[in-house]
């Protein structure tokens, strides 16, 4: 197989984030969309998307497209492709589906006849009545939207925000994807100082560490594809080469991540040692309020709470109008970037951002403050 077409899912207002990775990664052909990134490339970008997208929820192989208004139509249809050019005689091929304002709005039914479609089409290939589905696994999907089906087959596995390295969070964790996007949605480099003041279970600082050492993000995990005959060990093995080739482990890093609760900082050090950061990110139990730091243009990313419960509510407010004085007080060359849904949080911390960007924290609607400090002057060359 020479070209395949990949699907790289977005979370809404990630798209664009995710088609910079994917361009990033050298692959052009790029089209981007609600929820999603299309982008045609060589086998070799199954491994690489999946290994090194930060932003990005999963990576899926699109097997077709194509009008369906009747259950017909979608059988007919998916059994005249060449299902067995990807899928193993022994392998396990579950079917699950979606569909939003189709006329084949029944997802059950939508999964069970492209089940028996994939069976048929494998059928006439491998002549044989029956598969015993005990081998890698190929996870198919059918998404109708407004009538086009789309069928694809999950590359991923788990979700590609599991980078292996958190297993113990707080109550509500930051999607480590959405960490990864709140940095890159910042001018920060490695050479410029990094805070976070809410660190919760560390999410923000590891991904941080993570992107200032150029380390692919799923460098500690497994995915699904990797057991994919038609790919092959060779390739994955030359994609992961590749992440261990371009990893600067040398680059020093200034990143603290801080939190008000003792049992957080206990826990994002936990977690940072998990991922290789032990010695690299510092952890401090200290109140918003009383954050200082030696150094100048730094960048802080936060996600503090958002008092979304009515008892909070007071609390939370106080502490936006305290840290928007701590901030312009002790920290008035840096930039500043808060995710919060609390719509008077401009007001309370007493200054209107540069740029506001909304984004989802899960299902919620949250908003981006971007408060840009002064750039740093140039450093002058040698």
């Amino acid at each position: 197989m020479e070209k395949v077409t990949l699907i790289a899912t977005a979370t809404m207002g990630l798209e664009a984030l995710v088609a910079r990775e994917v361009k990033d990664l050298g692959y052009e052909d790029v089209q981007v969309e609600n929820g999603k990134v299309t982008f045609t490339a060589d086998v070799s970008a199954i491994p690489r998307a999946n290994l090194w997208l930060r932003t990005a929820d999963r990576v899926k192989l699109k097997v077709a497209e194509f009008k369906a208004f009747t259950f017909d139509e979608l059988f007919e249809k998916t059994k005249a492709l060449p299902w067995a050019d990807l899928i193993p005689v022994h392998a396990e091929f579950p079917v699950i589906g979606r569909s939003v304002k189709s006329k084949l709005f029944s997802v059950s039914d939508c999964q069970a006849i492209v089940k028996k479609a994939v069976v048929e089409s494998m059928k006439k290939r491998y002549k044989r009545g029956w598969f015993d589905e005990d081998g890698p696994l190929y996870r198919i999907e059918v998404a109708l939207h407004k009538d086009v089906a789309t069928l694809t087959i999950d590359t991923s596995g788990q979700g590609l925000h599991k980078r292996g390295y958190r297993y113990l969070h707080n109550q509500a964790p930051l999607k480590e994807t959405l960490a990864a996007a709140m940095i890159m949605l910042t001018p920060w480099k490695a050479d410029r100082p990094f805070v976070d003041p809410f660190v919760g279970s560390g999410t923000i600082p590891i991904e941080a560490a993570m992107i200032g050492q150029n380390i692919a993000p799923g460098f500690n995990r497994d995915f699904v594809s990797e057991d994919w005959h038609w790919i092959g060990k060779k390739v994955w093995n030359e994609a992961r080469q590749e992440v261990e080739d371009v990893a600067n482990y040398d680059q020093k890093l200034d990143i603290l991540g801080t939190d008000i609760d003792h049992r957080s900082v206990e826990l994002a050090s936990n977690n940072a040692m998990e991922a290789g950061f032990g010695d690299l990110i510092q952890f401090k139990q200290m109140q918003v309020k009383d954050l200082r730091h030696r150094g100048e243009y730094g960048i802080l990313v936060g996600n503090p709470p958002y008092g979304e419960r009515l008892g909070e509510r007071p609390e939370v407010e106080q502490m936006y109008k305290e840290m928007g004085n701590a901030f312009s007080q002790h920290l008035d060359t840096w930039s500043i970037y808060i995710l919060t849904s609390h719509e008077g949080f401009e007001e309370l911390y007493g200054k209107k951002a540069t740029k506001k960007r909304k984004l989802y924290n899960g299902n919620l609607k949250v908003d981006y403050y971007q408060f840009f400090g002064p750039k740093p002057p140039r450093k002058e060359e040698n």
